[in-house]
């Protein structure tokens, strides 16, 4: 509940009534659900070294029930390493995913995981073409209309992708319907807002455009 909240709080940009809201507790070992809201007050306070050494130890410590799990922690401990500009780092994390997801789903190359997980590797590898062609593989295999909630999740990957690979136009288009579309991220507790875009040091090469400048602002009702 008190993560919830926090999360809450996070989705208004008000980070400091969201650190409130986690104690100091075992964050490595709590579920992913939770664990998420603790990884993306760290992420927004630009606390990479805090949040790193929490991932490294989830990888290494936690009881994952599947590999594929762990490979997703390693997918966003590289993301955290190339923010922190470990390029070297991010390559071996991102590589040691990219690794489970192609022999786990060796033998079904449309599954959305696998897509999803080796899109954002392929990417933090430099990947261009093949991370582009894999994230919007996913999009396309499911309607919005079959998933309205869990879709938009995987455009929001594909506005990872483009932001990493530099393609800012095509990630500022997606990023704007995604402001106007309900569902359930799999980067914050909640859904995406103009304050977590503001925040957020994922979306920092975008920042010098008015367009993604534009979205940043509040909406008044």
């Amino acid at each position: 509940m008190m993560a919830a909240k926090a999360g809450i709080y996070q989705a208004q940009g008000n980070l400091e009534e969201a650190a409130r809201s986690l104690p100091e507790i075992n964050w490595p070992f709590f579920p992913w659900h939770t664990f998420v809201t603790k990884m993306t007050q760290l992420r927004l306070e630009r606390n990479y070294g805090e949040l790193i050494r929490l991932l490294q130890t989830r990888v290494a410590q936690f009881h994952f029930d599947l590999e594929t799990d762990k490979a997703t922690d390693e997918v966003v401990l590289a993301l955290t390493q190339h923010l922190a500009g470990d390029t070297a780092g991010a390559n071996v994390s991102a590589e040691q995913a990219r690794n489970t997801f192609e022999e786990v789903y060796k033998d079904r190359p449309d599954n959305l995981l696998r897509l999803e997980g080796l899109s954002k590797a392929h990417a933090l590898m430099g990947k261009k073409e093949l991370a582009l062609k894999e994230a919007e593989r996913a999009v396309i295999l499911v309607p919005r209309a079959k998933d309205p909630l869990g879709v938009p999740s995987l455009e929001e990957n594909v506005a990872v992708i483009q932001t990493i690979l530099g393609e800012n136009s095509g990630a500022i288009s997606t990023l704007a319907r995604l402001l106007q579309t309900p569902y359930d991220s799999p980067m914050y507790p909640f859904a995406l807002t103009p304050a977590l875009l503001r925040l957020d040091p994922v979306w920092d090469p975008l920042r010098s455009d008015p367009a993604f400048q534009k979205l940043c602002e509040e909406k008044q009702p």
